[in-house]
């Protein structure tokens, strides 16, 4: 029979726990919310664009739809370029420090990937503005010289570097952080039996991590290149700093004509937008939103249909 003292304790331990419940689902509650009030914001205060008529659109635009269009291609092209070129980067780099560096090496290496992730945006514009431009301008003329009978690679090239293949290159290093670390630590979860069973098969150690490791790790993979595809579409300053921009739609990658993307031509055009302009602006930055969710929504689908290991942990 329990004493008045040991259900005092009890009753003092369920208050707790009732409490710290509550406070979890009102945490998560209010993200709900609160992404609710954002989208709700988005969508009223783009009406007007929307249903705004030819000639009080900026660019002279004759409707929403065909001025935003040309910063939804850029931001995508943009972002997907930057992701192609992190995605092997950051497998690779996660791998040597998970399965090849030695111990320390490993540690020190796995801090520096995790504070480059601390670096501010406006860093890696300065970087690529004052730097990569300059300094690549010249493998580019390269490129367009050897290369140019490849459309990506044609058209006149820019004298100053600020491409979009520039861009790209200085997104990708700016995802790569991120990506790294969430690759590295789901290359650390395989499970040990896993791989010690590829290397008493025989199989070399890159035999192994192809065998063992990469199937593991392709739910978390997948999870890494859509959070850096997060990163990337929503990267505002870098873009604006580093971008020559133009309202075109274009493949090439080193002329002087490039995308603009969503995030920069709002950054670039607010502080002098008025009237039906800020909400051609804001109306932008729903489309934005829209495909942000969307990109999550695939990376959630993918992850689900390829569950992780499980039985060998």
């Amino acid at each position: 029979m329990a004493t008045p003292t040991t259900g005092a304790i009890k009753a003092r331990v369920r208050l707790g726990d009732r409490v710290f419940s509550s406070s979890t689902v009102f945490a998560g509650s209010l993200i709900l919310v609160l992404l609710a009030a954002v989208a709700i914001f988005l969508i009223v205060q783009s009406l007007p664009a929307i249903t705004a008529k030819a000639g009080t659109l900026p660019n002279a635009a004759p409707n929403f739809w065909v001025y935003v269009w040309p910063l939804v291609f850029g931001t995508v092209w943009a972002a997907a370029i930057a992701l192609l070129i992190a995605i092997p980067i950051s497998i690779g780099v996660a791998l040597f420090i998970s399965h090849y560096a030695p111990r320390k090496l490993s540690q020190g290496l796995g801090y520096v990937i995790d504070l480059l992730a601390a670096v501010p945006s406006v860093v890696f514009g300065l970087w690529g503005v004052l730097v990569l431009a300059k300094g690549i301008q010249p493998f580019f003329v390269w490129l367009n010289e050897n290369l140019g009978w490849i459309p990506l690679f044609g058209g006149v090239v820019s004298g100053t570097g600020k491409t979009v293949l520039t861009v790209s290159i200085v997104l990708a290093v700016m995802v790569l952080p991120i990506m790294t670390a969430v690759c590295r630590e789901i290359f650390l979860q395989t499970p040990v039996l896993h791989e010690e069973a590829a290397l008493a098969l025989g199989a070399t150690r890159w035999e192994m991590i192809r065998v063992a490791v990469l199937p593991f790790a392709r739910p978390g993979i997948i999870s890494a290149s859509m959070l850096g595809l997060g990163r990337a579409l929503g990267e505002t300053l870098a873009v604006a700093m580093v971008l020559s921009p133009a309202i075109v739609i274009n493949f090439f990658l080193l002329t002087s004509q490039n995308p603009n993307t969503i995030a920069a031509n709002i950054a670039l055009q607010f502080p002098e937008a008025s009237g039906v302009r800020i909400n051609v602006l804001i109306a932008s930055g729903l489309v934005l939103f829209v495909i942000t969710f969307i990109v999550n929504a695939i990376a959630r689908i993918a992850v689900n249909r390829r569950k992780a290991f499980s039985g060998a942990n």
